[in-house]
């Protein structure tokens, strides 16, 4: 409930959908590759679309600007991770992705110009009050207002109602073309039987299961084999010991910075105060706590009147002299009811519109009973405050803190900055020496090793593979300062020796021959159960584990096979009493002997006939739609019309 009163997520979600076109997202044409780079283009342009052959000389292009990208991604970020949204590496891959689906969209809108497909502002409205976004910006069919709607899109999406309504406008005709293009998809009435039956069969059955990872240990080759493995495999084994360096280097903290850090001076604190006032303004706001009583949408008269009841009783109680938090803990249907009912403050524009208006002008200290869209609010304001700016002695701590933190982190890269200067002309050695810091040479390191003796060593690390030996000494921070280093040795990657790399030779046997030999294993268990019609005495023979299973669907798991329907689904075909032939389950080999199968009834399939049609024929116009853009995106591919920005580009992070 806490949730919904902040205007609920679930409306954030939804505005999100319409500004990067709905459409796109059921397609499953996600990347676009063989893309190249573009020319002459603006730094702020991400891609550059030429909807016509001839768009290029008309200067009649579409383009993708990188600020729309990046405000995209963020915004998708973080409603989908938000822990990650300040995360460069995430960011810069989520980028990556968002930024293919936003020229995915411009080129399904230019190809709605050609068929004539077009939006009204009329469209708009009525998509707005009848959509996902209707229940807030239409709450019991009446609008909010321009000013609580504009001030709703800026706060939750920080764009302008105009950029607004033209994402939405963009999703009406992307939709409406999506429907003319899939205008003739439609499945047959056998189809949609037959789909819902195999999807709802259900079936038991026991199951010999040979382990992998038991057979693998199985697998015991002679120093012989291995030799001759290691030889045949030179090619892998080239470059299987890393290249690795030595780096030599000093490094301070800032405890050690010559001086220390300096403490902001009076003035220094009074200018950053006067230049970042709007962080220190405080909106009108008020704090509240509430008891919630919930109706549901659309419930019946009896259910709304119950409600009703039920809060107008315990109104009674506070009013009698209850005690309102326990009364909240007992009663409240939120989160909110383990502290009480508290909800702390919130500013206007942050919550449903009854409620708003009930908190900014309500008598402090009185209860009453709010009706809402979520049921009904018991609800008693503590406090209310006008809107004002903090006052320099109410947040000079941070003010403090946020200066020191500056001036140390500055004073801290002068240093390394400075330290390095002179280790480039005098030496580490003798730099190290003349500032008592101690000099230290590692042990050869790999680009993903660690150097102990630091804190974080990743982007020293980084920069020292970035380097030659002998190259002029550099700096790095380490978590905790800077240090100041040089590449002292390179030892290029190799392939190690035999006695080195047996077991990962031997690792790397088990690995190749380990496919072939479980295959062969359950297709001898098949072969055996199915002559004997025995599967429990093959299983035996063979050294299989039988086990039973629950009675699943086709989506149902079953330990060490998996997905019945994915992995198996040929169980789902057999009879009774019948034994299945060998099922390669990656981890597992199987054979199984069906003991249960139970089918939906006639009457069954009849009452799911219509929700299943709409389902498969959702699906088949999907996959309709996406074929239709794969051609589309493969001819605008195949005449260079669409032009990436080179400059703009961001190469792929390693390990994502």
């Amino acid at each position: 409930m806490i949730r919904f009163l902040q205007t609920d997520n679930r409306l954030t979600k939804a505005l999100l959908v319409v500004i990067i076109g709905a459409a796109s997202v059921s397609m499953c044409v996600y990347l676009i590759p063989g893309l190249t780079g573009g020319g002459a283009s603006s730094p702020d342009t991400y891609a550059t679309i030429y909807p016509h052959w001839y768009s290029k000389f008309l200067s009649s292009d579409i383009t993708v600007s990188q600020q729309r990208l990046e405000q995209v991604a963020r915004q998708q970020l973080m409603q989908r991770n938000p822990q990650y949204a300040d995360n460069p590496m995430i960011l810069n891959f989520f980028e990556q992705q968002v930024g293919q689906q936003l020229v995915q969209q411009q080129v399904m809108l230019a190809e709605a110009e050609k068929l004539g497909i077009h939006a009204s502002k009329e469209d708009v409205i009525k998509y707005l009050q009848t959509g996902p976004t209707g229940q807030v910006l239409f709450p019991n069919g009446n609008y909010i207002g321009d000013e609580p709607y504009a001030r709703l899109i800026s706060d939750r999406l920080n764009m302008s109602v105009k950029d607004f309504e033209q994402g939405v406008r963009d999703d009406i005709v992307i939709r409406r073309m999506q429907a003319m293009i899939t205008a003739g998809v439609s499945v047959g009435d056998q189809e949609v039987r037959e789909t819902y039956r195999k999807a709802n069969i259900k079936i038991k059955f026991d199951y010999a299961v040979i382990s992998a990872d038991d057979l693998r240990k199985t697998i015991n080759p002679s120093d012989g084999d291995l030799e001759s493995f290691f030889k045949k495999n030179a090619a892998r084994y080239a470059t299987g010991v890393a290249e690795q360096r030595q780096i030599t280097y000093f490094a301070f903290t800032p405890n050690q910075l010559p001086g220390g850090v300096q403490q902001p001076s009076q003035q220094e604190i009074q200018q950053y105060f006067t230049a970042h006032q709007a962080e220190y303004s405080v909106p009108e706001q008020a704090r509240s706590r509430h008891i919630l009583i919930k109706v549901a949408p659309g419930a019946d008269a009896k259910t709304d009147a119950a409600a009703k009841a039920k809060a107008e009783g315990i109104l009674k109680q506070i009013q009698a002299g209850g005690n309102f938090a326990d009364l909240a803990k007992k009663n409240s249907e939120d989160a909110s009811k383990d502290a009480g009912g508290e909800l702390g403050f919130y500013k206007r524009g942050a919550t449903v519109p009854e409620f708003e208006t009930a908190l900014f002008s309500q008598k402090i200290g009185d209860t009453k009973i709010v009706k809402s869209q979520f049921g009904y609010h018991i609800l008693q304001v503590e406090e209310r405050q006008t809107a004002h700016v903090q006052q320099i002695n109410e947040v000079l701590p941070t003010i403090q803190a946020t200066l020191i933190r500056e001036k140390s982190a500055q004073a801290e890269d002068n240093f390394a900055k400075a330290l390095t200067s002179e280790a480039i002309k005098n030496g580490l050695e003798k730099t190290a020496a003349a500032h008592h810091l101690e000099l230290v040479t590692t042990p050869p390191v790999n680009a993903q090793g660690v150097i102990a003796a630091l804190p974080d060593s990743s982007q020293l690390l980084q920069k020292a593979f970035a380097s030659k030996q002998g190259d002029p000494a550099q700096y790095a921070p380490t978590g905790e300062g800077f240090a100041i280093f040089q590449v002292t040795g390179v030892a290029a990657a190799h392939a190690p020796n035999f006695a080195d790399a047996k077991n990962r030779i031997l690792e790397d046997y088990r690995s190749e021959q380990l496919p072939t030999l479980l295959s062969q294993k359950t297709n001898e268990l098949a072969i055996k159960a199915r002559n004997g019609n025995d599967l429990a005495k093959a299983a035996k023979e063979v050294g299989a584990t039988v086990k039973t299973s629950e009675l699943v669907s086709p989506s149902g798991q079953v330990p060490d096979l998996g997905q019945v329907g994915q992995v198996a689904p040929q169980l789902l075909e057999l009879s009774v009493g019948n034994i299945s032939g060998p099922i390669n389950a990656q981890r597992t080999g199987v054979v199984a002997k069906l003991v249960d199968k139970q089918e939906p009834s006639a009457d069954e399939i009849a009452k799911n006939f219509d929700q299943t049609r709409d389902q498969l024929l959702g699906q088949r116009r999907s996959e309709a739609f996406s074929v239709f853009m794969g051609g589309v995106l493969d001819d605008y591919k195949k005449h260079n019309r669409i032009r990436l920005n080179a400059k703009t580009q961001t190469p792929p992070t390693p390990g994502l």
